[in-house]
């Protein structure tokens, strides 16, 4: 005989939230539940919502934990409560789905409860989706890279950013990685940020082409830290801060203060352990909604390469052919002239 179904009822935000098999191991490592997510994500309510509230998010199901597969719930599944916000959001090929808004923390809970493990919000918020407000900088290792190269890069970023004028805040990827992220003034759009993205990526590899490259292709940026600028392209959701990483121990992608790039363990950073640290030292993105900055510095510097020659750097392949973009083939694939 199959054992009974277990049901819990939370009240979040004023909503009443069923819990189905609350119990259910979701992390193996420490063998952490449902519960226990839906309860780390409560514990940083806080933070986490200033962060996120009001921006859509792709709901990434893990039924059967972090361990299992997965599927992306594009459109929200029949029966979902009437209450739940959504907006109707473009993905880069060009179709439109229906992503749920965190609009409060009834709905993180009830997206946890279907499964959703990982949060990836969009950089604009669904009641103003024509402006993109977030910069965001992926550090990413290529092969034989270590996290210590990864932390002097990121420091490199951030004296960039100051060089500019700009405020910049970093966060722990959850694994190998480092996000720095920039809060914008309203008044540009994913593509002017994707260029003053671009614009920094080329302007940090220049000045320090040992550690950093803003080369697209994998196999021209050898043992070198890639500043990953096409995270910022139109409809491009990013993993968010204090969102959990579907690993058996759940690492949790937290924001860190710059002084604590220095001797950070990212893998230490879990649902276990960041409320806590959120309850000692507070949130290191308290500031960030209070003084957005300007892009115009990197969109300056955008036009001076424009002006040298340069195009557009590559475009991901879902994405259509852009203006000013270069072939969108590796090099080494690339058709060589007749007689070469």
């Amino acid at each position: 005989m199959a054992a009974e179904k277990v049901y819990l009822t939370l009240e979040v935000a004023g909503r009443e939230v069923r819990i189905s098999s609350p119990d259910k191991e979701f992390f193996s490592k420490r063998g952490e539940t449902k519960l226990d997510l839906i309860e780390y994500y409560l514990a940083v309510a806080e933070p986490f919502l200033a962060a996120t509230q009001g921006r859509p998010i792709l709901v990434q199901r893990y039924p059967d934990g972090a361990s299992g597969k997965s599927f992306f719930q594009k459109r929200l599944p029949k029966g979902a409560p009437e209450w739940l916000e959504t907006t109707t959001v473009s993905t880069p090929n060009g179709t439109d789905s229906n992503a749920l808004v965190v609009a409060d923390m009834a709905h993180v809970v009830w997206a946890v409860n279907m499964g959703t493990i990982p949060i990836h919000p969009w950089p604009y918020l669904a009641a103003n989706p024509e402006v993109t407000d977030e910069l965001r900088i992926d550090l990413d290792p290529s092969p034989g890279i270590e996290f210590d190269q990864i932390r002097e890069a990121a420091l490199l970023v951030q004296g960039f950013f100051h060089e500019l004028g700009m405020e910049p805040y970093v966060k722990t990827s959850g694994s190998r990685g480092l996000h720095i992220y920039v809060r914008l003034r309203p008044e540009w759009d994913s593509y002017q940020v994707r260029f003053g993205a671009v614009a920094l990526a080329r302007e940090l590899e220049r000045r320090h082409p040992e550690l950093l490259t803003a080369a697209w292709w994998k196999e021209e940026r050898g043992q070198r830290v890639f500043i990953d600028f096409n995270q910022n392209c139109p409809h491009k959701t990013v993993f968010g801060a204090w969102a959990v990483r579907a690993r058996v121990g759940a690492q949790v992608s937290t924001p860190i203060t710059w002084d604590e790039v220095a001797d950070v363990t990212p893998e230490d950073l879990t649902i276990a352990t960041v409320p806590p640290l959120v309850a000692d030292r507070g949130n290191p993105w308290a500031a960030m909604n209070d003084n957005p900055q300007d892009l115009g510095p990197l969109l300056a510097l955008h036009e001076a390469d424009m002006a040298a020659g340069l195009l557009d750097a590559p475009w991901p392949p879902v994405y259509p052919k852009q203006p000013n973009e270069p072939p969108r083939v590796a090099p080494s694939r690339a058709r060589k002239p007749t007689g070469s």
